[in-house]
């Protein structure tokens, strides 16, 4: 590692996080002319891999996966000449007129930064849930799933992802329990009738997890009726969490304007220090969907170029 820094090696543009915000904003950049780096700590895509089928962003009459989704876009990011670096931000200086990114492994420096760094899955703080992390307890569906093809798994949470999850995760395991702290699910009719509909998939309501148990691996849960406070234990093998996330800006040490963590950005998508853009989850703003996203990250890319140039 060096912080020298010869003036060739500073980029135009350095993208914090490779959800669809930020391929999209690194697709308006090159195109733009400017030199571009994208750095991911995982692989290009963001929460994209985690959705099995994504059915309203326009374009796809029928529909896509959000793998196929993130490959397509990842390609056209690469194919204007996005410069693609794998490594874990744990550091930034983003005051200067020149900004300083530090991985583990490097330091880089750019005139402008675009932060989509999305949001992480917020746990459920149950006892048990630590121990079993990897073992059963498990905050992807798609990524999980397969290992538990004809057990039976628990879901917990009512919004979108849980739902879709819980009928993903129908069509592999032999029984499905989805378990929501309220009276109804908050996620859109659709996915709620086809949840109603589905033959094994079980919704209990006004239901909280209590205890994650097993000793190696998820054997059971204890869950708890939340209006008479009777209890349960269900026979499980695993458990996917679905109750809400957390945005990822831990690594900016409180450089930047925060709204409940999430950055606050004005209709150009810069923060509060000049050159600094944030797109996508990780953004505070209504609505957060693959379309919003892709918008942020062409606007916060135009904005860039307009400022460098």
């Amino acid at each position: 590692m060096t912080d020298q820094f010869d003036r060739e090696n500073i980029y135009d543009v350095a993208i914090i996080g490779s959800g669809p915000g930020g391929l999209t904003a690194a697709i308006y950049a090159t195109r733009a002319g400017l030199k571009v780096l994208m750095i991911e700590r995982m692989a290009p895509g963001g929460q994209l891999l985690n959705t099995e089928e994504v059915d309203n962003f326009p374009g796809f009459p029928d529909g896509t996966t959000g793998v196929e989704l993130a490959q397509k876009l990842e390609k056209q990011a690469r194919r204007f000449g996005t410069e693609l670096k794998m490594g874990e931000v744990i550091e930034t200086n983003l005051s200067g007129s020149e900004k300083m990114i530090k991985t583990r492994d490097e330091v880089y420096k750019a005139k402008s930064v675009i932060i989509a760094t999305g949001e992480s899955p917020t746990e459920l703080s149950a006892p048990g849930e630590q121990n079993l992390k990897g073992r059963g307890v498990s905050y992807c569906a798609i990524c999980d799933g397969a290992f538990f093809k004809n057990k039976n798994v628990a879901v917990v949470g009512g919004g979108d992802s849980a739902v879709e999850s819980a009928l993903y995760l129908s069509r592999l395991a032999s029984q499905v329990t989805l378990i929501h702290r309220r009276d109804q699910l908050r996620a859109v009719e659709y996915l709620k009738k086809r949840a109603i509909d589905c033959e094994n998939l079980e919704i209990k309501y006004n239901t909280v997890v209590k205890e994650i148990q097993g000793e190696q691996k998820v054997e059971s849960l204890l869950v708890e009726d939340v209006n008479t406070q009777a209890r349960e234990t269900l026979n499980c093998q695993g458990i996917f969490v679905y109750v809400g996330a957390h945005p990822n800006t831990d690594f900016l040490s409180n450089q930047l304007d925060l709204e409940d963590g999430y950055l606050v950005t004005s209709e150009t998508m810069e923060t509060n220090l000049k050159g600094v853009f944030a797109v996508g989850d990780v953004r505070k703003k209504e609505l957060r969907q693959i379309v919003t996203a892709v918008s942020d990250g062409a606007i916060a890319a135009f904005h860039a170029e307009k400022l460098l140039s």
